[in-house]
């Protein structure tokens, strides 16, 4: 049995700048950090050569073309697994949240098969760079998502990280703890950050279709309003180096309202949620992915106990958290 761990994420700046259709044109640039809330994968060879599948649903099928579970499907055909194995997914935080879950559970399931396939065929273990590759390539190429690469990066390496994507695609991977950042500054944030679900499950691609669509078609607005998304997360890292965290908070603010000028982030409940949050102790913040429901990331000095008083009042719950620094993990090889 194998169990396999991938943490979620929360984007901080440069977020809609990891899709291709930005990147291969303007180049990408975007920071995120991995959080202690994960996606688990447990991987079991079967006595059977059946294959069973169990996330919201179970599937057991004779062979792979019959999956439903997209992703699950194609991750065992580019390994040519055929059958025999049992898959089984976990997670801390249910799907379309905004926080990354798709990628995370590309990230472990494939982490998952390939530590299988070393255990029964001597494989060797891809790289974390390989995985997050791989992982993209079933996203991107295989199943034509309007995704991009940082959910699956960031999934894979853990930590506070910069990423930048060059026309090609390659990525440039930039921890900036310990290397950028100090100790009391990861510190600080963990305590000054405040995550609150809205309770508004929400699907990403219609979003970002219309990001992709639009990027592609040349318009203008889309393409300045990324080009000053992208600049914005260049002076958050800035912030962030210097340890200037009231700065930081600014510019999540500054960012937020770049954000919502693009179709689908955004709607007159959450515009609300989000002045309210600013009227009761809130530097500044922004929704967590693609926008258009899922949870809130607010930044907030001093006393927090009123944030939260608000946020509960109106319904939103807080999430605790900490900052993942390990990345997609195998936690069980049992032989």
């Amino acid at each position: 049995m194998i169990i396999v761990r991938a943490p979620l994420r929360i984007s901080i700046g440069g977020g809609g700048t990891d899709l291709p259709s930005y990147y291969s044109l303007y180049e990408g640039e975007w920071i995120s950090a991995a959080i202690n809330k994960y996606v688990y994968i447990i991987v079991n060879k079967r006595f059977q050569n059946k294959l069973r599948i169990s996330y919201s649903k179970t599937e057991e099928v004779e062979t792979v073309d019959q999956i439903e579970h997209p992703i699950v499907r194609e991750a065992l055909k580019l390994l040519k697994i055929n059958g025999g194995v049992e898959i089984v997914s976990i997670a801390d935080i249910f799907s379309h949240t905004g926080l990354g879950s798709s990628g995370s559970f590309t990230v472990a399931l494939l982490t998952a098969l390939y530590t299988f396939m070393k255990n029964t065929n001597g494989w060797e273990l891809p790289t974390r760079k390989e995985i997050a590759e791989k992982a993209c390539h079933i996203a991107i190429d295989i199943l034509k998502e309007p995704s991009g690469k940082q959910d699956e990066y960031i999934s894979a390496y853990g930590g506070i990280t910069a990423f930048y994507a060059d026309k090609k695609g390659n990525i440039t991977v930039e921890p900036l703890y310990p290397h950028k950042i100090s100790l009391e500054t990861v510190r600080e944030l963990e305590n000054s950050l405040l995550l609150f679900y809205t309770g508004i499950k929400r699907e990403s691609k219609q979003a970002l279709k219309h990001q992709e669509k639009a990027t592609l078609e040349g318009e203008k607005d889309m393409i300045e309003n990324l080009h000053r998304v992208k600049e914005i997360g260049r002076e958050i890292k800035k912030a962030l180096i210097r340890n200037d965290l009231r700065k930081f908070g600014e510019l999540l603010d500054l960012h937020w309202q770049e954000k919502i000028k693009r179709k689908g982030t955004s709607d007159e409940r959450i515009n609300r949620w989000y002045q309210i949050a600013k009227e009761n102790g809130a530097i500044g913040g922004k929704l967590i992915g693609a926008g258009g429901g899922g949870f809130f990331l607010f930044y907030c000095e001093g006393r927090k106990d009123k944030l939260r008083q608000a946020m509960k009042k109106e319904g939103l719950k807080e999430e605790h958290f900490h900052f993942d620094f390990e990345g997609v993990k195998v936690i069980a090889d049992i032989i």
